[in-house]
């Protein structure tokens, strides 16, 4: 019996094709994933971008009633206004901020 299980190779074979067909899945599950990461990323980018864009100006004018007799006013409200100005973020318009290269200095001699 021993003799037999040692002549055996047929577990052997679906052992090192399961092996080379899990090593092939997990590759590409590492890369399908990557690809998935960079969609959600863009994707994430683009309604970042649409936000950006949004113009949140405003104006309205002010209300005003005049009394019927005399003169002055019997209400008054001002009006208001806002205007939207570009972001330093907006549509992507930022970089990563690093410092300045800068030289080196003189090298000491000790």
């Amino acid at each position: 019996m021993f003799t037999e299980l040692m002549n055996d190779e047929a577990g052997f074979i679906v052992s090192a094709e399961l092996v080379l067909i899990a090593t092939i899945l997990v590759i590409g599950l590492i890369v399908g994933l990557s690809e998935v990461q960079h969609a959600i990323v863009s994707e994430l980018n683009d309604v970042g971008d649409a936000i950006g864009t949004l113009n949140q100006s405003y104006f309205y004018s002010g209300f005003s009633s005049k009394k019927s007799q005399g003169y002055g006013y019997k209400a008054y409200a001002r009006g208001s206004v806002f205007e939207d100005r570009t972001d330093e973020c907006d549509n992507n318009q930022c970089d990563i901020s690093c410092d300045a290269p800068t030289a080196e200095g003189p090298k000491k001699s000790w």
